[in-house]
């Protein structure tokens, strides 16, 4: 079965029940699907989060796998930074480390951003902007 690594965006917009994405991951989860997070996510969403919000935040991040980031991993994703960079294309650390720990593991990414993870060996499924 599959293992879905979240996008911050994708699970922001869970939290907030925006965008069809509860139903969106639901499905994932329905077809076998084990959903998964990474420190990123997680410092990522906690810098946004409000008081009230904390609780159902704490859940949901809690139900994901979550995958650490090892030394390899940071390195995969200063690599890509690097690399990406020296072809004129800028990608941010927060999205090269979550690249990284999909490609690491070799799990696939969920997001709607496509654009922000141009790796062609990188697994995406794709969610409606």
């Amino acid at each position: 079965m599959a293992t879905y690594l979240l996008d911050t965006s994708v699970i922001i917009d869970a939290l907030n029940g925006k965008r069809n994405r509860n139903r969106s991951l639901i499905g994932l989860a329905e077809q076998g699907g084990t959903l998964a997070c990474c420190p990123i996510n997680v410092a990522e969403v906690y810098a946004g989060l409000r008081p009230k919000e904390e609780q159902k935040t704490a859940t949901l991040l809690h139900s994901l796998q979550l995958y650490p980031i090892t030394f390899p991993v940071a390195e995969l994703a200063g690599r890509l930074k690097r690399d990406y960079g020296q072809r004129g294309k800028t990608l941010s650390i927060p999205d090269t480390v979550i690249a990284a720990v999909a490609l690491h593991y070799q799990l696939t990414l969920v997001t709607d951003n496509a654009g922000d993870f141009p790796m062609p060996e990188l697994s995406v499924h794709s969610l409606p902007d």
